[in-house]
């Protein structure tokens, strides 16, 4: 298994060489919890890029993806890439889900696009924050840049309970990179 896992580490980075890219030096390690924001968030090409980032950093991410999606043959290749099904037509109480992951975790890295969606969109979901929050785990900023071909994880942020505060400075962090779809990135307030 651990050799399964260093050779697809090096087959990732040698796709990203081919490919042009690079992956920021920084790293999680350290780190055993977190909740992962990722951005900007304007393409599908974004979740290839960031399962081969991830990879190549050695993270087991974990991602919630709507149960629609977990149908077969796809269903077992989402659940074996880290995707955990989430009934989105019935209020349920995903923080309190997010938070007995953790506490049943030793290690968990949980990634959220903010956006929810691929278009611009000012309003992001609050989701990710509150699960950090109640976990009492750090966030953690990661990107994709396209212009410049590079991603990856940025720094780590702790939230101060000022949800609407800690958001914008997060945006901050992440407008200054482009996405796929530059026009649909994320803008600063």
């Amino acid at each position: 298994m651990i050799c399964l896992l260093l050779n697809m580490r090096l087959i990732v980075r040698f796709l990203f060489w081919v490919f042009g890219w690079k992956i920021d030096k920084h790293t999680p390690l350290g780190v055993s919890k977190c909740v992962i924001v990722m951005g900007p968030h304007t393409s599908n090409w974004d979740f290839v890029l960031g399962k081969m980032a991830f990879i190549s950093y050695g993270v087991k991410a974990k991602y919630l993806i709507k149960k629609e999606l977990f149908v077969f043959p796809l269903g077992y290749l989402f659940k074996w890439m880290g995707g955990i099904p989430v009934d989105r037509s019935q209020r349920n109480n995903l923080t309190q889900r997010a938070k007995e992951l953790f506490d049943q975790s030793e290690t968990l890295y949980l990634v959220f696009t903010p956006e929810g969606t691929r278009r611009y969109n000012a309003n992001w979901k609050k989701g990710f924050y509150y699960i950090a929050q109640a976990s009492k785990v750090p966030i953690y900023i990661a990107y994709v840049d396209y212009k410049k071909k590079v991603g990856g994880f940025h720094s780590l942020f702790e939230p101060t309970g000022d949800s609407d505060k800690d958001i914008n400075e997060i945006k901050k962090i992440l407008s200054k990179f482009a996405g796929r779809f530059p026009d649909q990135g994320i803008r600063s307030n």
